[in-house]
Parts: structure tokens; sequence; C-alpha cells
């Protein structure tokens, strides 16, 4: 019953969002002449109405809000629950959009985003296309334009040039561009057969009279739409011996020559190109390099001069941001050649790398998998996707020299983990990528595929971790894509995932489990451990709390905690210096010290205290049949695992194996 009301509350909540939604983007549509569109439209937002792509696309991202993360970084609502651990790209991307709506050259320059496969790229553009369709729903983000006009133009294109001058200083905007071919020919004629939109069929055609005056033009309020082909294009391209210029510019319709009599009438043109789509929005160039160098060069006139030549028709400005995105293979090719330095003068460049953080690594699996069908009726234990992640970054580094223990420092600073030995400014180091680390390694989709077949082969419902890197270990045998030597490598990093991580994390659940209250036990040790520290540092007795009898420091407990991370005897005082000193600094800040003050000194607590509930444990292995009491106090412990740490049944008595396993090889 409590889940079936939980499921009811759950949508309820949702239609009560979704309601909320359709309220805030509910749109006003509208349309009348252009003089009607200057008395009451323009009026209340002559910025927003004369805002260029860039601006549209600044706006629009600002629109859907930003959190500010750890380092006082702006993180964007647009990407924040879509995209993980490319936060530095996503900052460059709209430093970008900023710059460009400033009116820097920036917004003369054609973007480009560059990175591995499956490292985001495409997303990026998705969210914004998707973001952009939003935003034009809404108030802030209404677009106008002149009705029936092919490239979507801005009403404000209508006003004369020689009057641009009194406008500005009217309205304290500027209006940049001019009337496409077909709209000015709409006006020097004083009877002309239009469409209500380009594409409708004959039957909507109708018979408008404008004469010569600008002033009743027709304008309406329009909507961005992928699929509609309003203000968002898309060009992916082709063989390069046969792909088609006219796929981005359109060509003459040979079916209406014969109706309007001339090739160079602009009702004779085919307006189906993906720059005239995009106009007012984005264009995506999909693998971009791969197109034919004239391809190239109509591009990067566009986002240099804001127009286009099209045979017989004088030039045609365009007002659209084009985002372009390719590999590095591609890219480093493109390089190569040398003329193209004035192709890369021209373009932005982002990187957007894999990401190097193992938990922002795992935000993708969990996403990924969510909509999955494989995945729907699985259990993954609790550390499933972290080693996995543990695994693919570690192939993302940089290939060097490091011992195995520096591999998984690296792993950890990146992951934004405190580390013994290791400062901040070492960390940041650290942090500091080498050329091509992120840029190489498996993908999110490798280790999905990996996951997958993991499931698939499965005689239970349920993953655990050892099984998905024995699932990443046979797709990594079995890829003929990889050299034997790297192969090698990346099994030697399955290894390193299980041993230095693995082991850790579930040794840490197992230890919890076995208490009734680790954390307050734990807490409460690790002040009995700190009041026996100040004592024998000031050289003073210890008053016992309940019998208030004052003895010396328990020296013996101090040692045994201690040796479990292994302090040396002659290094047991500037560890329990150290400890004070953390203790302290807590203390004046107003904070508790508390087991996350100190990561060696946490790990040593734990360490002690799973010791009193070791022989619990290996009740788990033994080979004769446990009496009921052991019965009890194992599944207790299978009990909370599953209650308190993410297992199911089996994971959890995997893991109890597993970690006995562990005990019986120290």
């Amino acid at each position: 019953m409590p889940a079936n009301s939980n499921q009811f509350e759950r949508q309820s909540e949702f239609v009560k969002n979704l309601v909320a939604f359709a309220q805030q983007h509910r749109a006003t549509h509208w349309s009348g002449a252009f003089g009607e569109f200057l008395e009451k439209i323009l009026p209340g937002d002559p910025r927003g109405i004369a805002r260029n792509s860039h601006q549209y696309m600044w706006d629009m991202i600002r629109w859907q809000g930003h959190e500010t993360n750890h380092e006082g970084k702006l993180r964007y609502k647009l990407f924040a629950d879509e995209l993980f651990g490319i936060d530095d790209a996503l900052e460059r991307l709209a430093d970008y959009f900023k710059a460009a709506s400033a009116g820097s050259e920036v917004g003369r320059r054609l973007l480009l985003l560059l990175g591995p496969p499956s490292g985001g790229k495409s997303s990026i553009v998705i969210l914004l296309k998707r973001g952009l369709e939003e935003y034009s729903h809404t108030d802030e983000g209404a677009l106008y334009a002149i009705q029936g006009c092919p490239v979507h133009e801005s009403p404000l294109h209508l006003v004369p040039y020689t009057m641009r001058p009194q406008f500005r200083e009217t309205y304290g905007v500027e209006i940049i561009g001019d009337l496409c071919p077909l709209c000015r020919a709409r006006l020097e004629e004083r009877r002309i057969d239009v469409r209500n939109e380009v594409g409708d069929p004959p039957s909507h055609r109708r018979e408008e009279k404008i004469a010569g005056d600008f002033m009743q033009m027709p304008v309406h309020r329009i909507f961005i739409s992928e699929a509609g082909r309003v203000g968002i294009g898309t060009y992916a391209p082709h063989d390069p011996t046969t792909a088609d210029i006219a796929d981005l510019v359109g060509s003459v319709d040979l079916s209406k020559v014969a109706e309007y009599g001339d090739e160079g009438d602009p009702r004779a043109w085919s307006w189906s190109g993906a720059m005239y789509a995009s106009s007012r929005g984005v264009l995506e160039m999909i693998e971009i390099l791969k197109v034919k160098r004239e391809f190239l060069y109509l591009l990067l006139t566009l986002t240099q001069e804001k127009n286009v030549k099209v045979s017989r028709f004088p030039l045609i400005y365009l007002d659209e941001a084009i985002i372009a995105h390719t590999n590095l293979a591609e890219f480093r090719k493109f390089l190569q050649e040398s003329e193209n330095e004035a192709l890369l003068d021209r373009m932005v460049i982002i990187q957007v790398p894999y990401t190097l953080s193992y938990k922002e690594e795992a935000r993708i699996y969990k996403k990924l998998i969510s909509a999955a069908t494989a995945f729907k009726e699985a259990h993954l234990d609790p550390h499933v996707l972290h080693a996995a992640a543990v695994f693919a970054i570690l192939t993302r580094l940089h290939e060097g020299e490091d011992k195995e223990a520096e591999f998984a420092k690296k792993v950890r600073v990146h992951a934004e983990e405190d580390v013994e030995g290791v400062s901040r400014a070492d960390a940041e180091r650290i942090k500091a990528k080498m050329p091509d680390e992120g840029l190489g390694g498996v993908s999110p989709r490798f280790v999905i595929n990996a996951l997958s077949n993991a499931i698939i082969q499965s005689a239970v419902e349920s993953l655990t971790t050892m099984d998905v890197l024995l699932a990443i270990k046979d797709a990594i045998e079995s890829d003929a894509r990889i050299d034997p030597k790297k192969k090698r490598k990346w099994v030697d990093f399955l290894v390193i995932a299980r041993k230095d991580f693995y082991n850790r994390w579930v040794k840490e659940d197992v230890h919890k489990a076995l208490f009734v209250s680790f954390e307050q036990e734990a807490q409460d040790l690790l002040n009995k451990y700190l009041d026996e520290v100040e004592a024998t540092l000031d050289n003073r007795p210890v008053k016992d709390p309940i019998t208030s009898e004052e003895r010396k420091p328990d020296e013996r407990f101090l040692r045994s905690v201690e040796e479990k991370i292994t302090i040396s005897d002659s290094g047991k005082q500037s560890f329990r210096q150290e400890v004070v000193r953390k203790a302290m600094g807590a203390y004046k800040r107003g904070e508790t010290f508390a087991l996350s003050s100190h990561a060696r000194l946490r790990d040593a607590i734990e360490q002690y205290l799973f010791e009193q509930r070791r022989d619990v444990l290996r009740l788990v292995s033994s080979t004769t049949r446990p009496d009921e009491e052991a019965k009890q106090k194992i599944s207790v412990v299978e009990k909370r695992l599953v209650e308190e740490y993410g297992y199911d049944a089996h994971s959890a008595r995997e893991a109890l194996n597993y970690v006995t396993t562990l005990l019986a090889q120290e």
C-alpha cells in the first residue's frame, strides 16, 4: 500500500508540474500588418525584438537559470541534468555566446565542438535546440517575422535605411540586416500571389495587396521548431563526391520557372536549404570537416559577413549561429593541410573531452541505463557504476610511467577526493590535464555495452561489481579494434579498479553493516582517540567518565588504532600533532571534528571497529553448518546491506563472501 501511495503522489506531482509548465509556456499567437506591429508589439520590448541569433541564444541559456558549483563557477541548468563532468567545456560554450551577444568579433566565428566519440558534442547541440524551441513559446522569447518569408526574417528589415538612424534614436536599438529577395519582390510588385507559409499547398494561397506600402506587409509571431524547419537547420554530410551545395542554399525549382518565366525570379527558387531553415536560430553541421571545402567557405562567409550569395540573386542576409562538431581523427587530418589555416582562423574551437571524474562518469551511465529496457528489471549493486567508471577514467589518463598507486591517486584527485599526502597545490597540478588526457580511452558507450552483455548473460536479475568487471574484461579481449598491448594495459586497469577502489568500498559497506549504529560508534571512538591523544601530548592524566578516577593515557589503545594505517612508533608523535591541529581548526571554525575531517584517521577507526566484528564475518564462509545464532548474525548483516546500503539479497550475499575471501588473504 505505501508503494502504491508513493506512486500516486509522484504521478500527481508530475501532472501538477506539467500543468504549471503548460501555463508558463502558453504562447500568445499574433498576426497583423507591419504598421500595427510597430504600434502594439515593438514598444513593449524593442531590445527583444531587435536581438540577433547569438543574443537570442544567450538570453535562452540565462532564462533557463544557473547555479554555482563548489568552485564558485556557474553551471547552467539547461545542461545540468543531462551532461556531466564537462563543466569546463560548457563554461567556454556559454562564454562564446556571451561574448557574441555583446557584439564582439566572436559572433563572426563558426563554433566547432571537437572531441572523442560519445563525449557529449551532439548532446550539447540537442539541448541548445530544445532550449530554443521551449524559449520561443514564452513571453520572454517571443519572435516575430514577416509572414510568408522563407527565412523568417525580422520585420524590422522593412524599415528603410534612411530612417534607421531615427529608429535607433527612438527605440534605442540598432537594425541590422536587409530584406530577402522574395520579400523585396513582394514590395516592388503591385499584386503578388503568395502563400501563407513557405511550403503550404496551393489551396492555401491568397492574394495580398501591398502595392509598395511596406506598412501593410503581414507580420506574425513564429515559434522555433526543428520539425517545422523554423529557426533550426541540420546538415549531415553525404559522400563528398556527390554532396550538393543545394542542400544548404536551395536551387531553381524547375516546376515554377514556366509559371514565373524567369529562373532569377525569387518565387521560382526552392528555399528549402538548411541555411534558410536555420535563419533566426541555429544551424547544426554534423561532422563538418568531411564536407567539401566550398561548403566550408560558404559557411565561413556566412558567419563572417552574415550573407550568402546565390546565383542570380543579390546577397541574402541570414542571421544564425552555426555550431559544428567533429571527431579528433578528422580534425587532425584537417590540420595537416596548410590551405586550411585561413579556415581555422575563423573558427572558435571548444574541446569536449571525456570527463576525468569517475563520479561524473557514473552519472552518465545512470542516465544512459535509465531508459534502457535491459536494465529495468535488473538490480545493480551500489558500486557497479562507480567501479566501471574508474576503469574508464584510467584509460583516459596520460599514459606515462606512473606506478599503479599513482594512477589510483590521480583518479581520486580528479574526483575531488581528499588524498593523504596530496596538498591542494599538488591536486591542482595533477588535475591540470596533459594534452591527450580525456581525448582518448573508452567511451561511455563501450561500458554500457559491456553492462548490457553482463545482464543478458547473468542467470539472475542481479548484477554485482565483479560481474561487471569480468564483462568489461571480455569486451576488451573480444574487441578486434584494440591492439594487444593496449588490451593488456586495460586489463591491468581493471585490476586497479578492483584492488584500489572496489575492495575498499565493499569492505566499508560490510564494516558498517556489522554494527547496529556504526556511525555513532565510530564517532564515539574518534572522540576517545582525540581525548587520549590530547592527554598524551599535554602529559596529563585522563579522568574516567564513569568512576571519575584519573589514569594515564591509554597508549596501547592509541597504538592499536594507529597501527591499522601503518603509523610507525617513530612517526606517531607527528601524526598525533597533525590530528590535534585539524581538530583545533575545526573547533575554531565552529565545526565538529568528525570522521570526514581526517581521511587516514577515519580509515584507522573503521578498521579498528571492524576487527571487533571479524568473527561474525568469518562465519559466512564456514564449511560446517552454522548454528542458529550464527545464522541470525549473518542475516542481520545481510538485511542491513539491503535496507541501508543499496544491495539486494543476491548481491549482499556475494559482497559478504567477497570480503570474507579478502580477509582470508590478509
